[in-house]
């Protein structure tokens, strides 16, 4: 991280001479890193769980030309890479960490100078309104974002609230045109065609409504604003690149200069202003999904008459609130990288809805939510695996909306489906599985206020439709062909929990029909393991496996982002069973070894996009969220010290304080997740038990607010790099005997005690009583 960077950022908490363990929770965020290579983040102002991401975008790779991918664009999933050295301008939204990605709408850059209406290239930034900046100028922290767009003079400051960006800029005093670029063609992941329609209406001299429609990752995606300026502009008009074939009795306005309804394809619009004896004019900008009404509803409701300082104060407080949920100690990279995970968790999922409750719904339709708030942004995937686990304990009032936002889904969908990774109001169906399916499991199993029986009816519907990712077959055969599905051993696995979770729900309920067909289903994991190998691997609809198998290979093989060794390992439901077809509990330790220390050629992840040598150890693929749980897996083994070994390398070498950080794709905090789990010292391999497998602390205190008045205080004295292994663990004085420990014992609070030590304490190991949940015990 630039140095002059982390002064700024320190100097503006007033907090540049204090200590580590001194500073707030807030002034320790690095809103930096990531932003280089694989993280995917932005550095730019939101609040917690707003649907408003106004940051900067650095270039404008488009997604594809002619229908021919463009490799680059991957690069800019959240808009911005910290390598680049020009500006295009500020967009109010964004995704954290995607491997995907879309949105980047309502792009606003200020400007002086000759009108540029194109955003030029890095190459040639003078070609367009692109600007040159320096790392020198930039301040990020929580809720603020600051820059000095050097070819202009322009200092360019952003803050948020849930549903508005706000802007200030300050012009040079002797600027011979004060102006602001409108580019509502700009998008993420752009390409030609993608924005369906966009219209902006000058309702006054200083206000502008308007909406745009895209065809992207969400395929109907409406996005209304309402934007108000502090001055009035004195002059305006637009250009539409793509130029209408037919414009009707329009053409006799010439309506490309001060008519106040703008309307087309690609248009960029500008608006001049006279700023007289103050340089600086601030602009304020409500979204929706539903109106413009709804838009300027919620910019009078966030932003009103509030100023500038008082929006970036209000935000600062709301991050100083949900980041003091926990308390730590240890050293400036190690709770840097800490309070930046636990900020990484608290953007997505987004409030999708107006201050009236009023939002637009999977079918399209405007609905209202009565009673809850709905979210959108959901990574699946990724998230059902430590994120969603983690509001559980940290963020249960939120949680219990999300959950309730994926039933309204379900009940929208004319799939009849829970979400599968959906955002905006549409569902895009990326990756594989139905992994709503455990979140909702893992909630009732831990408490939070769900209508069951609703619950169980998406969770069957949702993992029964025999068009989805080959569940007709699947449902036949027990497994997902290769010959049907080229991910389909990967498929089986992911399909396999899901239906376990389903199956502990019903049996829970007292739904033993149900029960019993999904545990029939839960362990369908053994149709893709090979016992010669003790691997998993793909198999064709007559049952024999596909030939010309490659353990180490992830394309071809039948797996989707892994490969057949980090894949073999994904049943977290059945550990003991898993243990059985890999030859018993000598053997999987040799494999778990293995796969922790061998070497993983480059050749068989060099067309691996968000997999780069940074984010593997040994085998272990860290930057793939399908791989997170192994380290853990040792505890139901009978050397269980290795997980406090491997969780403390994967620690220091995937998680760093620096624009780099991150070994792969935050993925909407699924990465940043596995880190705060990680440094309690337990993670929850499988969501829908109430269990949390223990590992090992990475800090010397932390204290976690779980509500209600109750808090877990974790220690971990003289806990280093070196005193890495656990020699015994108490809470509240009493011994923990087993290698988990409940939800009910994290929330009912008080003290976790770890002692630690240089050396593993090979006496405390487990009787399969003392294991953590298994389906089987190996038979």
């Amino acid at each position: 991280m630039n140095k002059t960077l982390c002064l700024s950022l320190c100097l503006l908490a007033g907090a540049a001479t204090l200590s580590a363990q001194q500073r707030s929770a807030v002034d320790q965020v690095n809103p930096i890193i990531g932003t280089n290579k694989m993280g995917h983040v932005f550095p730019g102002a939101c609040v917690p769980h707003g649907i408003v991401a106004l940051s900067p975008d650095t270039d404008t790779i488009p997604h594809n030309i002619d229908g021919v991918y463009q490799p680059r664009a991957y690069e800019y999933c959240a808009g911005y890479q910290h390598k680049d050295s020009t500006i295009v301008g500020f967009s109010h939204t964004h995704f954290s960490g995607t491997g995907h990605s879309d949105l980047g709408d309502i792009l606003i850059m200020p400007t002086t100078g000759a009108l540029k209406l194109n955003p030029g290239t890095a190459t040639d930034p003078d070609a367009g309104y692109r600007s040159r900046f320096s790392h020198d100028t930039e301040i990020a922290t929580p809720g603020y974002y600051e820059v000095m767009l050097d070819d202009y003079g322009v200092k360019a400051q952003l803050t948020a609230t849930e549903r508005t960006g706000v802007h200030r800029y300050t012009y040079p005093a002797d600027a011979d045109t004060s102006r602001i670029i409108l580019d509502m063609n700009h998008a993420i992941y752009n390409y030609d065609g993608k924005v369906l329609w966009a219209s902006v209406q000058v309702v006054n001299d200083s206000t502008l409504v308007g909406y745009r429609i895209t065809n992207g990752w969400a395929r109907a995606n409406y996005t209304y604003f309402a934007m108000k300026f502090s001055k009035p502009f004195n002059n305006y008009g637009y250009i539409d690149h793509k130029k209408p074939k037919y414009m009707g009795h329009l053409a006799k306005f010439k309506p490309n200069r001060n008519f106040p309804d703008i309307q087309g394809r690609q248009i960029v619009c500008y608006f001049d202003f006279d700023l007289g004896n103050d340089p600086t004019l601030d602009i304020k900008v409500g979204l929706s999904a539903v109106s413009t009404e709804g838009a300027m509803k919620n910019l009078e409701a966030e932003a009103g008459n509030k100023t500038f300082e008082q929006i970036a104060a209000e935000a600062r407080a709301k991050w100083a609130k949900e980041l003091n949920v926990i308390e730590a100690e240890g050293s400036d990279d190690q709770l840097a990288m800490l309070y930046t995970s636990l900020y990484h968790t608290l953007i997505n999922p987004s409030v999708y809805m107006d201050v009236d409750g009023q939002y637009r719904g999977l079918d399209q339709n405007i609905h209202k939510a009565e009673g809850f708030t709905n979210y959108t942004i959901f990574s699946l995937w990724d998230t059902y695996r430590a994120l969603m686990p983690l509001y559980n304990i940290i963020n249960r009032e939120r949680n219990t909306d999300m959950v309730e936002s994926m039933l309204k889904h379900y009940e929208q969908s004319i799939h009849h489906a829970l979400p599968v990774w959906s955002h905006m109001g549409n569902e895009n169906f990326c990756m594989i599985g139905y992994h709503a399916v455990p979140v909702l499991a893992d909630a009732i199993t831990k408490g939070i206020k769900v209508d069951k029986p609703l619950a169980l009816e998406a969770m069957v519907s949702s993992s029964t439709i025999p068009y989805y990712g080959n569940l007709k077959e699947y449902m036949e055969l027990g497994y997902v062909p290769f010959d049907k599905n080229p991910t389909g051993a990967s498929n089986t696995l992911e399909y396999a929990f899901d239906d376990w979770t389903i199956y502990n729900t019903a049996k829970n309920m007292g739904k033993t029909e149900i029960a019993d067909t999904y545990k029939k289903r839960a362990l369908n994991y053994r149709n893709t393991f090979d016992k010669n190998l003790g691997l998993a691997r793909a198999r064709y609809s007559d049952g024999t496996w596909k030939k010309d198998f490659h353990p180490l290979g992830t394309h071809g093989e039948g797996f989707l982002e892994g490969n057949s060794w980090n894949y073999s390992f994904y049943v977290p439901q059945d550990v003991e069973g898993l243990k059985a077809y890999m030859g018993g509990d000598k053997r999987f330790i040799q494999k778990l070894d293995s796969l922790f220390t061998m070497y993983l050629p480059d050749e068989f992840f060099a067309e691996t996009e968000d997999v780069t040598r940074e984010g593997i150890l040994g085998n272990y693929v860290h930057g793939n969220e399908v791989s997170q749980h192994i380290p853990y897996l040792y505890a139901w083994t009978s050397e269980p010290w290795k997980t406090q070994y491997w969780v403390r390398e994967i620690m220091n070498k995937m998680y760093q304080n620096n624009i780099d950080g991150l070994c792969g794709n935050d993925d909407c905090g699924q990465m940043s997740a596995w880190y705060i789990f990680t440094a309690m010292g337990f993670y929850p391999v499988a969501p829908g038990t109430d269990q949390y497998v223990i590992g090992a602390p990475y800090l010397p205190y932390m204290k976690v607010n779980l509500g209600d008045g109750k808090s877990l205080t974790i220690r971990a004295d003289k806990v280093s790099d070196k005193n890495r292994y656990v020699q015994s663990v108490t809470l509240n004085g009493e011994p923990i005997k087993t290698a988990y420990l409940t939800h009910n014992q994290i929330m009912g609070g008080g003290e976790l005690n770890f002692v630690m030590g240089p050396k593993p304490n090979k006496k405390r190991t487990f009787t399969p009583e003392q294991r953590p949940y298994s389906l089987t015990q190996g038979e």
